[in-house]
């Protein structure tokens, strides 16, 4: 199996990680629960969404290096507020969530350094039917925690103010 290098992504990945996980262990209880971003989500249904993100990606990066096309795989982009809803993200145990993400970043880490460069072509079909390649997953994966890192900011931001 060849191998490709992502080490740009994986140590982005790596960095994020490393630097969020002191600023969430450090927020207080008012400033995780309160409702303040576009999509009325509160810090904790941000970091449960990149938990999410985490899952579906994984569950992608892996089927896709012995599956050709996945066009039935589900996509949850449609459902997201749905399935932070149902898992009641909002009264979680924060340590717990802030664990979960950290260790579910890590090993996607791991799965893309192991990522078989053969099958960075393989695709699956979102819900809309645009096909999305696996190179195409791993290389927009860090952005969409990067999208959701900085929406924790500015709400962490604004209730400084």
């Amino acid at each position: 199996m060849q191998r490709t290098n992502f080490s740009y992504i994986t140590d982005g990945i790596a960095k994020v990680v490393e630097t969020e996980e002191r600023l969430l262990n450090d927020l207080p209880v008012e400033v995780i629960t309160q409702r303040r971003n576009r999509q009325n989500r509160t810090i904790k249904q941000i970091l449960g969404h990149l938990i999410d993100s985490a899952s579906n990606n994984h569950q992608r990066m892996v089927r896709l290096q012995y599956s050709k096309d996945l066009l039935f795989f589900p996509d949850y982009r449609q459902d997201n507020d749905l399935w932070i809803a149902l898992q009641d993200y909002q009264n979680a145990d924060w340590a717990n969530l802030i664990q979960l993400w950290k260790f579910y970043n890590l090993h996607i880490i791991q799965v893309i350094h192991s990522v078989d460069v053969t099958k960075l072509d393989n695709y699956w079909c979102d819900y809309e039917g645009t096909k999305v390649t696996l190179k195409e997953m791993i290389e927009g994966y860090l952005d969409h925690l990067h999208l959701h890192i900085k929406e924790i900011h500015e709400l962490v931001e604004s209730t400084i103010q």
